[in-house]
């Protein structure tokens, strides 16, 4: 079967006086009949290449399912009374949400079975629920198409019948007034950025539902919550570099007010305590630092700092308890927790447990008590709920996500070491092998994984379907490039607008370390990362595509000047502040110089695995496919080349905890296949 061939319809963009050609612009409207077929001939030819591939296919789906617990419960936490916890029964993809009254020894009450409701849709999840205060009304968020633009629904959990009420183009923000009125956040129809808080009565028709509250600057987007003490409803806008809040007060106040009028390059974060507010904020450094205020006194003026700024320490969280505050910080890439006993005026940091590790505060609903729960992991310890007690520190293990079959910790090892990027910067890896499979002597196959945006940090953690690479000889390695805020937030600042670069070059300086070193044979080389992680799978392929045997860019970002341009896409003007405004032709030739898409060009590549969705609400399906055919027609070599459209699912890949295996197995044959 031969490689399906797109054709060109030339599209002419002449923006700052120059002149760009898109022979795949066309391929922007999945409503176009010649667009679907040519999506559905990728597909076809993806399954005949790989065919072969099948009955190994099979096998990792059924090794990788076969790890997971399948009958398995969440660890139960206390709210309003209720003990709330999911569960899965066996063959079952979707959670059954229950909750238990007053004890755990109480009898279990089902309020939600999401099998139950997936079972009319390709795609479902229930992506965030809440309970009215008088725990007799269930507010909750379905997505049922996999592009993030949600419905709510309502329960009576007494009756077990649904309301009429439903509410559609929502984000996932659910705040209760009082036990018929509810605050919601609806998203703009076509760019989805979340722009409107309106409050909704039950029993009445959502096209009465009132405004509350309009965000007109299409740079930011809003929400809205509650604090856990049942005192403030917030209103809070974000962009990328500036934070606002408006707070009502549930039984005083009628309207909103605004806490700090909104600056730019001022990020700042509210949480209610019993006597005052708490801020985490950018206004003394990068790095953030907490104050504290009186309800009354919230001016910057009356601002009282609790955990001061400094330049090695990201303050990255913070969690209040009546007699606690809990602050998740990170030093030179490693988490810690730095707890404040109010009664004792004293602090105590709870330091790292491994070398490297993901750990991070978890569900913690209740404001009277002293047990803090954190979630823990590391690349050989499998998914921890932990509590620990914050007034003698002991921990207790609460519930270890159990691998079934032959795991066992011990047999694997975890490192993290360090590279030099061109310009001497110390960029630091984490990496797991299986000891027995690896020898330092540039023989093993290796799998580089990175991400590098937006400040997000991808920790190392554990994976159960990880170990199927793992077994077979492979080093797994997460690179902690820049973009991401491992070491802080100039970490992060280094990494964006123009300084973007920093973040492929510091990738490969990652993989040639890990060549030189003997990690790896020079000839399995392997990459991975998905969105904005795919647009550094795009570019390090530009770059230097000879350093790798096979790429796997899942949902990438990579016709970056053309969506940069485009406000009418989703995300597009809340993106100005990561890498730009290209109506700025600065920025808009410094995007040119790296996107992907805009800079393929007639030589060899290597083996590509492409996967896209075409519900993508994040990044628009047509970005991968107008990639691969211009990849087609261009590309010098003999090597892969494969796109996989999920015609039933958006940005995350397909719904229910069993589905999304297929497409990780999927990945590892075209891999694995590569080096048999």
């Amino acid at each position: 079967m031969k490689a399906p061939v797109a054709k060109k319809i030339p599209h002419v963009f002449i923006e700052h006086q120059y002149k760009r050609i898109d022979n795949y612009y066309w391929l922007r409207n999945k409503e176009n009949k010649e667009v679907l077929a040519y999506i559905n001939s990728e597909n076809e030819y993806l399954k005949h290449t790989l065919k072969h591939t099948e009955p190994f296919q099979e096998e990792l789906y059924k090794e990788m399912r076969a790890r997971i617990k399948e009958d398995d419960d969440s660890v139960p936490y206390f709210k309003n009374g209720y003990w709330y916890y999911h569960r899965y029964e066996k063959g079952n993809e979707h959670p059954i949400y229950c909750r238990k009254k007053d004890s755990l020894n109480n009898k279990e009450e089902i309020f939600l079975n999401e099998n139950e409701l997936a079972s009319d849709f390709d795609y479902y999840e229930i992506v965030s629920f809440s309970v009215s205060p008088n725990n007799k009304v269930l507010a909750f968020c379905e997505d049922i198409t996999g592009r993030r633009l949600y419905r709510i629904r309502f329960l009576n959990i007494e009756t077990r019948t649904f309301y009429r009420d439903s509410i559609e183009h929502t984000s996932n923000d659910l705040a209760w007034k009082n036990n018929q009125t509810i605050f919601y956040t609806l998203k703009d129809r076509k760019t989805l950025r979340p722009f409107q808080v309106k409050s909704h009565i039950l029993n009445t028709p959502a096209d009465n539902d009132e405004i509350v509250y309009t965000e007109k600057d299409d740079t930011f987007i809003t929400g809205v919550s509650k604090d856990k003490l049942n005192k403030y409803i917030y209103i809070g806008c974000w962009s990328t570099l500036s934070t606002e809040y408006r707070l009502l007060d549930i039984k005083k106040g009628t309207d909103f007010e605004i806490f700090r009028k909104r600056e730019e390059k001022l990020e700042y974060y509210v949480e209610t305590s019993h006597n005052g507010f708490y801020i985490k904020h950018n206004a003394d450094g990068d790095n953030f630092s907490v104050s504290w205020c009186a309800f009354n006194q919230c001016h910057k003026k009356y601002w009282e700092t609790v955990i001061e700024h400094k330049n090695d320490i990201l303050i990255e969280d913070f969690e209040l308890f009546e007699n606690h505050l809990v602050v998740q910080e990170k030093q030179n890439g490693l988490t810690q927790l730095r707890v404040l006993n109010y009664a004792e005026q004293s602090v105590k940091v709870i330091p790292p447990k491994e070398d490297t590790y993901t750990l991070h505060i978890g569900t913690n609903p209740n404001y009277f008590t002293q047990i803090l729960r954190i979630g823990y992991s590391s690349m050989t310890t499998p998914s921890s709920v932990i509590d620990i007690d914050l007034n003698t520190f002991k921990e207790y293990l609460k519930k270890q996500a159990e691998v079934l079959g032959n795991f066992k910790a011990n047999d694997y090892q975890s490192e993290r070491i360090w590279t030099t990027a061109y310009d001497g910067e110390k960029i630091p890896m984490s990496l797991v092998y299986k000891k027995d499979m690896f020898k330092k002597d540039g023989t093993n196959p290796i799998l580089v994984y990175g991400y590098g945006s937006y400040g997000h940090t991808i920790d190392p953690y554990f994976s159960s379907v990880r170990l199927s690479l793992l077994d077979r000889g492979f080093v797994f390695v997460i690179c902690h490039i820049r973009g991401s805020e491992y070491l802080g937030r100039q970490w992060y600042e280094n990494g964006k607008f123009l300084k973007k670069k920093n973040t492929f070059t510091d990738f490969i300086s990652c993989t040639q370390h890990l060549i030189y070193h003997n990690y790896c044979s020079k000839d399995k080389v392997f990459a991975m990362g998905g969105s904005a992680g795919g647009l550094l799978m795009g570019a390090i392929v530009n770059l230097h595509p000879n350093l790798y045997k096979g790429i796997v860019s899942n949902v990438p970002f990579v016709d970056v000047v053309t969506t940069m341009m485009d406000e009418s896409i989703p995300l597009t003007t809340g993106e100005y502040d990561e890498w730009g405004n290209p109506n700025d032709e600065t920025y808009y030739f410094y995007m040119l110089s790296y996107s992907p898409y805009d800079n393929i060009e007639p030589k060899a590549y290597p083996n590509m695995l492409i996967t896209s969705g075409l519900h993508d609400s994040q990044v628009q399906f047509w970005e991968p496919t107008k990639y691969v055919a211009k990849l087609r027609a261009l590309k010098t070599d003999d090597n892969l080349l494969l796109l996989h459209t999920n015609t039933d699912a958006g940005h995350g890949g397909s719904s229910g905890r069993f589905e999304h295996l297929k497409e990780i197995a999927l990945e590892y044959a075209f891999i694995l296949d590569l080096i048999d």
